[in-house]
């Protein structure tokens, strides 16, 4: 329903009118819809602003946007209470807004055009004026940047302010006497269990296959990243490969109540049970006696190589899919090559404390690195479900709308897009796009 056709139906008029514009802009146009013809209509009167301003509150609206909008001592003290994560899972609560109605997160731009990829976030969020400030850090293991002082330092704050944006953090290929990259000692430290994936078609920009809305989610601290490899006798290498029943349950009840909680139909696990019997075997055990709790979802299973190929032959069969760490990545790739490639597909990853945001196939694309031709798509939408998770929630559509609308308009495109736009022109057509 339209902004006009809930007026009309719930009788406001006069001023009234203000205060549902504000409702409006602070929460969700659908739900708001419904919550001004479920309270007006049967009463057949004008609602006041503090029952508008109550009830956006109520369903998803953003406090810190409540307080510029209106302002005063009244609505700083609504703005004070901790804000929920809009996805609802197992993720953790988003920190309470600042005194200055500001949110801290931890950037850490990582290798290759990361940088230039945050340099676009933070160009966009100026021009927003979105309220975030970030605490930088530059981190990595191939740019005589590493060292376990840096590390700590990201650690703590990360841990300090819950929430992250990242670049890829390049692992070497030389063994250099620790097995466990940066990326995954971040993962562990945090407990980083649920990599989501939303692979979704952009509109005006065709593919073989249009329309698409499936998404990955992987389990990303054990599996084959275990870390735990060594050389039994010279030229014998054996390499562990850990699945437990334990985080093969998390993970599958994350999946559930991600499909619960976003209104999807199906969760299938992908495995290699008819090979590895016993650690893919337990993992699709373990899905099937989580699938037991979910009776409204529908529950599948498929091996890994076969899902490859119906990914790129029919891949509107799949909805929701999760699996252990190793296929994880390679589905994730291969899933975001089918709507544009590394450059467009955002992804998150959450523990029960954290969320961390990052690009959905994580590229450093060091072949571009300096030459302005990376595509800041994937990170502005990263950056967007951050907003998202801290109920910046007008903010995050702000951003959203602004990308897509660019790439629906088709003007400005980079390369991987067909286009010959650089990063910053792209960027400058984000920041033209936003409905301030």
């Amino acid at each position: 329903m339209s902004y006009s056709a809930c007026v009309e139906a719930s009788g406001i008029r006069g001023p009234s009118l203000a205060a549902c514009r504000t409702a409006f802009v602070l929460s969700n146009w659908g739900r708001c819809c419904s919550a001004v013809l479920s309270v007006a209509a049967p009463q057949k009167k004008p609602l006041s602003c503090c029952m508008f301003v109550t009830m956006a509150a109520s369903l998803r609206g953003s406090l810190v946007t409540l307080v510029k909008a209106l302002g005063g001592p009244r609505w700083q003290q609504l703005a004070s209470r901790p804000l929920s994560v809009s996805a609802g899972l197992c993720s953790p609560e988003a920190p309470p807004a600042r005194a200055d109605a500001t949110f801290k997160v931890t950037m850490v731009p990582g290798d290759g055009v990361g940088p230039e990829l945050m340099t676009a976030v933070k160009e966009v969020f100026k021009a927003g004026d979105v309220p975030v400030e970030f605490e930088e850090f530059h981190l990595s293991e191939v740019q005589n940047m590493a060292s376990e002082d840096k590390l700590d330092q990201v650690l703590t704050s990360m841990k300090t302010n819950k929430v992250a944006i990242k670049g890829k953090i390049h692992t070497p290929m030389e063994f250099k006497g620790e097995l466990a990259s940066y990326e995954m000692r971040l993962r562990r430290k945090l407990d980083l269990f649920a990599n989501v994936v939303h692979v979704n078609s952009l509109q005006g920009y065709s593919t073989r296959h249009n329309n698409l809305d499936l998404v990955i989610i992987r389990e990303q601290t054990e599996g084959e990243y275990s870390s735990l490899e060594h050389e039994s006798v010279t030229g014998v290498i054996e390499c562990l490969k850990i699945i437990t029943r334990e985080k093969s349950r998390r993970i599958a009840k994350f999946a559930f109540d991600y499909a619960t909680k976003k209104g999807r139909n199906k969760v299938t696990a992908v495995h290699k049970a008819n090979i590895m019997k016993l650690g893919d075997g337990l993992f699709l055990q373990s899905c099937a006696e989580v699938a037991q709790l979910y009776p409204k979802i529908k529950y599948e299973n498929i091996i890994i190589d076969n899902c490859c190929m119906q990914l790129v032959q029919n891949p509107y069969q799949f909805d929701v899919l999760v699996m252990p760490n190793l296929y994880g990545n390679i589905i994730d790739n291969l899933a975001a090559g089918l709507v544009g490639g590394a450059g467009v597909v955002p992804g998150e990853s959450y523990s029960a404390e954290y969320a961390v945001f990052e690009t959905g196939a994580r590229h450093p694309f060091a072949q571009a690195v300096g030459r302005n031709i990376a595509n800041p798509t994937a990170m502005l939408l990263s950056a967007a479900n951050m907003l998202r998770h801290l109920n910046l929630e007008y903010h995050s559509h702000m951003v959203t709308d602004a990308v897509k609308r660019v790439i629906k308009q088709g003007k400005v495109r980079t390369g991987d897009l067909g286009g010959y736009a650089t990063s910053d022109e792209f960027t400058r057509a984000v920041i033209a796009n936003l409905a301030v």
